[in-house]
């Protein structure tokens, strides 16, 4: 395949300025087109990769969380790919029930057009699935922007056909099972909505409210106990007044009956320990039907639940004077009321936490409602313990690990408290619950739409108006992106049919290949809502699918994922939590189209460790987009040094010596070639090596911000900062030193190929450019279609360590120290000056002596030579290693200098005491291990040997 047929543009050459804009929408559109990411199931024993996107409810766009996150799971994805697994990230949307239903309500209201009601269900549904087609996709196509690796061939929506048809099944087998059931409980309404939530769904906003004690009569006249509440309205639904039994104050009233106000009804006085003799007065009004510690009290002493408010919170007490108010008007009523006959004890503030729901912002209104719930403490009637119990025993023993840990003991204690969930929702947007009910209200839960009633013979069906939660089908995906159910047996059909049976299960090829998948990246707000559920559905649903031999699946093999990665939370510069209300959103889209994909992903890349949020600071980003700029640049110098080589007629030798594993596959022994080049050669394939092993150990350990650090430090520091300089030493296109120019513009085109490699997975769009055009340069065939399917550079790919790796930090070291020297002693920045070193190892001595090339090049050095002795006096540094002095006269600022190395002498005498404090310390070096106690005693010898050295420097300076 030609280069030509591999990229879009068959770029040749790069452009003089880097242009993120140029670049990022071309390379994005490619990987896509040519479906670069697509994923068929893995071979039976290959190594897969797989993670799931949490999807992004329908009606959203990209906002700084989901960057992180999706950079987060690009990087793991492009990294495993490129380490030679087979890599699948499955991208998706969920529909988003609740947040669907009232934006498209909002919409038909600023249309001006009909109500939902109005509209009736079946076209109102029409018109979701309308605004879903022409608006939906704005989230994945921000995705397709940031260049995320998935595989868009397997992109699902919650609603389609087949993962509708899974819900219906799950929906069925738990009814079949016993753990699916239907009654009266107190759930969380939302009177806007107009439908019940769950406790995950229900913020606590901290309030300064009211607590009204009121006063209730005896029925006989004899006395009145006052209670005190928050909710006067709830009056009205009153069906006793719970006192403690052990409480002396109402032993005596305990089987009276109280007048209740406002209303012709008398109560009961109960004895009940829930009434805390502590609080208030020690008396409890109870609402059975509006509160759920009153439901409870209600059924432990056979008490009716009034319902006094309908589904918009409005009192629904046909005949009575408040009927048909709002729930906050009738309580200003009643109040008015209960003050003017005289029942009104007092008013006082009242700091309370309010529930209020997270999608209407509406007020929690706790309702006595008939729901379909599912029964996670129960053990289903097909045997096996309960689905709470097999969810906690999966991260009890091991089988999922939680990053950081500590969110494992969180989602055990959320576990081992958890209730019932309720499943069902007040909606028309969803996966209507199949079931129907019959004249005589018989239920009929069925995979089909049935033509009678099982337990009466009637044809007069009519099926439930409720959807399921959300978060029950997205609870499943793990499992259900993948074919489940697969179902076999007499009668049954294939997957995607609406005629499911109930027959044994089977593993479907991407089941076998991609269950469970590996990780989960996903925020701490929805460790409950939805990484739990998927842990509970997963464990319980494909412990009923065999393995491919046959044998039973473990729970180790049924968990939906091994690991769960909670990511950081983005916080702005200040680490302030963004809030629209504070005005400090970030736009990751505005920060893109400003400085580039790439730079905002290796800015968050850069910050991101576990249990660690993170600060997002533009001026961050802005370096980043110079580092980006910086590989840019170095790119344009090495294909002009390829150009040179070209005119010299070098090219064929050069692509000869390139020494470039780029292959997918199993590692190789480290190449040889490199052996016996200049010493900056040895030293930057040591550190390529070395730098590869510490991104992969990184990016094991979730250290992003590590392995984005190595690498930065590497081609910043290491490659471009002193490798480029170095190299320019070596590189003579004269015609009288071809072989050494050959060596070392491979290396460098080696090493900056393989750099890209590394760098990749972080900045996607700017390696995919620039390695296409170094192949075109090269007048090579790119060895892939994408950077993104070669081989990430391993440790073991290049050479590592030897004498020239370390003799080159030695080097190092020398050049710096001449650097500052000079500086100090004012030698002009363009001026060469011969240096003195000495050493006690004589190889260091000769090693910077036969360097000298090297240090004309990067310390302006004209001379080089070996001392016989120590060195002191002005124009001298020191080192544990050895020293070093620039030999420039000029006219010495004796105060300055006696300055310098008398602060110098004073550091080293505080070096010197606290050493000494320590290995004096008999305690201490008793208990000490080793190695610290040998450190201490070479930290305090070479800190003795500076401490003299100066000293004699300090005294041989001449008077002032």
């Amino acid at each position: 395949m030609s280069i030509e047929e591999t990229q879009p543009s068959a770029p040749t050459e790069l452009a003089k300025a880097y242009d993120p804009s140029t670049i990022e929408e071309k390379w994005a559109d490619y990987w896509v087109e040519k479906k670069l990411f697509d994923t068929p199931a893995a071979a039976p024993g290959t190594a897969a990769f797989t993670i799931l996107l949490p999807p992004p409810n329908v009606t959203g766009v990209l906002h700084i969380g989901h960057m992180l996150e999706h950079t987060e799971m690009d990087i793991l994805t492009r990294w495993h790919r490129m380490s030679g697994e087979t890599a699948l990230w499955v991208p998706g949307t969920d529909h988003a029930g609740i947040a669907t239903q009232l934006m498209v309500e909002k919409q038909l209201a600023a249309e001006g057009k009909t109500t939902r009601a109005e509209l009736g269900r079946e076209a109102f549904v029409a018109r979701v699935w309308e605004w879903k087609q022409k608006y939906g996709s704005a989230i994945t196509d921000q995705m397709r922007r940031l260049g995320d690796s998935v595989d868009w061939s397997r992109e699902y929506f919650t609603m389609d056909d087949d993962l509708s048809h899974a819900v219906t099944e799950a929906f069925v087998r738990l009814h079949e099972q016993g753990l699916i059931y239907r009654g009266a409980y107190i759930v969380n309404w939302d009177p806007v909505l107009q439908t019940a939530v769950s406790d995950l769904e229900v913020e606590s906003e901290e309030r300064t409210g009211k607590l009204y004690s009121i006063r209730y009569p005896l029925a006989d006249g004899t006395g009145s106990i006052v209670i005190a509440t928050t909710r006067p309205e709830t009056l009205l639904g009153d069906t006793a007044v719970a006192v403690n039994p052990t409480d002396p104050r109402y032993q005596h009233l305990i089987g009276k009956t109280l007048s209740l106000p406002l209303t012709n009804r008398e109560i009961p006085i109960v004895a009940d320990e829930w009434a805390n003799p502590e609080f208030g007065t020690g008396a409890v009004k109870v609402t059975p039907a509006h509160d759920p510690n009153d439901f409870a009290i209600g059924k432990r002493h056979d008490l009716p639940s009034l319902t006094i408010l309908d589904k918009t919170a409005h009192i629904d007490l046909p005949g009575s004077p408040y009927h048909g108010l709002d729930r906050f008007e009738a309580r200003k009523q009643i109040v008015a009321e209960l003050e003017a006959i005289g029942l009104l004890v007092e008013i006082k503030d009242h700091a309370m936490t309010v529930p209020v729901s997270q999608r209407s912002g509406s007020v929690i209104e706790p309702r006595l409602s008939d729901q379909w719930f599912l029964a996670v403490n129960k053990a289903p009637s097909t045997g096996g313990e309960s689905i709470a119990a097999k969810a906690i025993a999966a991260v009890r023993e091991g089988h999922i690990k939680f990053t950081p840990d500590m969110y494992e003991k969180t989602y055990q204690q959320w576990m081992e408290n958890i209730h019932d969930w309720c499943l069902s929702r007040q909606l028309w947007w969803g996966h209507r619950i199949p079931a129907w009910y019959c004249a005589n209200r018989h239920i009929t839960v069925s995979r089909t739409t049935p033509t009678a009633c099982p337990t009466c013979a009637s044809t007069d069906l009519t099926q439930e108006t409720d959807v399921l939660d959300t978060w029950f089908s997205s609870g499943m995906l793990p499992f259900t992106v993948f074919g489940w159910p697969k179902v076999q047996g007499p009668g049954s059909s294939a997957q995607g049919s609406a005629n499911l049976s109930p027959g044994p299960l089977s593993l479907s090829p991407d089941l076998a290949s991609f269950y469970p998948t590996d990780l989960l990246v996903t925020g701490f707000d929805i460790l409950f809502f939805w990484v739990a559920r998927m842990i509970m559905l997963g464990t319980h649903f494909m412990q009923e699918v065999p393995n491919a031999d046959g044998t039973p699946r473990t729970l180790a093999d049924s968990v939906p994922f091994r690991e769960v990665y909670i990511h950081a939370l983005v916080r702005d510069a200040d680490r302030q939590k963004m809030s629209k209300t504070k005005g400090n959103v970030i736009d990751p889209i505005e920060i893109i189209t400003k400085y580039g994909t790439d730079a905002v992903r290796f800015t968050l890349a850069s910050q991101a460790s576990p249990g660690t949020d993170i600060a997002f600071n533009e001026a961050r980003t802005e370096g980043y987009r110079a580092f980006a700029n910086k590989i840019w640049n170095a790119a344009r110098f090495l294909f002009m040094n390829i150009e040179r080589a070209k005119e010299a007629g070098l090219s064929t030798t050069l692509v000869t010596n390139l020494d470039i594993p780029t292959t997918l596959g199993a590692p190789r022994p480290a190449s040889g070639t490199w052996v016996g080049a200049p010493i900056e050669t040895q030293w930057i394939f040591d550190r390529l090596s070395e730098t590869s092993k510490t991104v992969d150990q990184a990016l094991k350990d979730y250290r992003f911000d590590e392995a984005a650090n190595a690498i930065y430090q590497f081609f910043w520091g290491e490659f471009c900062d002193w490798y480029l300089e170095l190299v320019k030493v070596r590189l003579d296109f004269s015609g009288e030193n071809n072989a050494a120019t050959e060596q070392s513009l491979s290396a460098l085109v080696t090493v900056y190929e393989a750099a890209l490699r590394m760098l990749s997975p972080f900045m996607p769009f700017i390696t995919e450019e620039i390695w296409h055009v170094l192949y075109a340069a090269l007048g090579l065939e790119a060895p892939a279609k994408s950077i993104a399917l070669t081989r990430f550079p391993q440790h073991e790919d290049y050479p590592q360590g030897g004498i020239a790796a370390t003799d080159m930090t030695l080097l190092q070291e020398v050049i710096v120290a001449i650097r500052g020297i000079r500086k100090e002693t004012g030698v002009p920045e363009k001026e060469a000056a011969p240096v003195l070193i000495f050493a006690s190892n004589p190889h260091i001595g000769l090693m910077v002596q036969s360097n000298a090339d090297i240090l004309a090049k990067m310390a302006r050095v004209s001379a080089v030579s070996v001392a016989d002795s120590p060195l002191s006096g002005s124009g001298t540094k020191s080192t544990p290693s050895f020293d070093v002095q620039v030999v420039y006269e000029r006219q010495i600022d004796v105060p300055a200098e006696r300055e310098r190395l008398t602060k110098d002498l004073a550091k080293y005498e505080k070096g010197l005491q606290a050493a000494d404090k320590q290995l004096g310390n008999k305690g201490f070096m008793g208990r000490a291990p080793a190695h610290i106690v040998e450190g201490l005693r070479k930290q305090h010898a070479e800190t003795l040997m500076l401490h003299n050295k100066t000293k004699a420097t300090l005294e041989a300076l001449p008077p002032e």
